[in-house]
């Protein structure tokens, strides 16, 4: 009866602050704290993270492995384990410090079906001197939308559309419509997209003519 009376039960422990450790490495810890001497002190800490580097032999080759057992061990002791330590010491302020909020970009397109990536594309281009090497840059550039936009809208778009958001995205720089220039016909990109896509009718039978010749038990 006294056995039963006498169980710890984990609920009415310490909470563990590193618990894949588990709780002899705790008490391990704990001890350490409460020694007085300061050479049997420094001397049970070393033990200690030795035993740490045994248990992990799969991280010795890790850079910084015994840095991080070191910090490992100063976490476990709340901070409170005054031993000589061969690396610098992280304080606790440091460690629960909260980093600074990350920076996503914010981009609300006019014209979201063409992406992000065609705004930086045009961007590059206005850059470029102009010249043929251009000219050819903004022909690509104006042949992408077209094939964005009859992915998720239409089946058939003017040219002149795709050249007229164009001139709006890049505030009036790129005019193709003035130059005349004739983009890829629409009824192309829509065969090539047709054409990649697997019809229902021979998936079926290359399903069949995979399993054809196959015992059936």
């Amino acid at each position: 009866m006294n056995l039963v009376e006498n169980l710890e039960y984990n609920t009415e422990r310490p909470k563990l602050i590193i618990p894949e450790y588990g709780r002899h490495f705790q008490k391990m810890v704990d001890h350490a704290i409460s020694i007085e001497d300061d050479a049997e002190r420094n001397r049970v800490a070393q033990a200690i993270i030795s035993v740490m580097g045994n248990i992990q032999p799969h991280l010795r080759d890790v850079p910084d492995f015994q840095h991080k057992l070191w910090d490992q061990l100063f976490i476990m002791s709340d901070f409170k384990l005054n031993v000589d330590s061969p690396f610098p010491i992280t304080s606790k302020e440091t460690l629960q410090k909260r980093p600074d909020p990350l920076e996503y970009p914010q981009n609300f397109p006019k014209y979201r079906f063409y992406g992000n990536n065609i705004k930086r594309m045009i961007d590059v281009a206005i850059k470029w001197e102009k010249g043929d090497m251009r000219d050819g840059l903004e022909y690509a550039i104006a042949n992408h939308m077209k094939k964005c936009y009859l992915n998720w809208n239409k089946d058939t778009v003017d040219d002149k559309a795709i050249f007229k958001h164009l001139y709006e995205l890049s505030d009036g720089a790129i005019d193709l419509a003035k130059e005349g220039e004739n983009l890829t016909e629409s009824g192309q990109f829509l065969k090539n997209r047709v054409a990649k896509t697997p019809r229902v009718g021979s998936t079926k039978k290359t399903q069949r003519n995979q399993t054809r010749g196959k015992k059936r038990y």
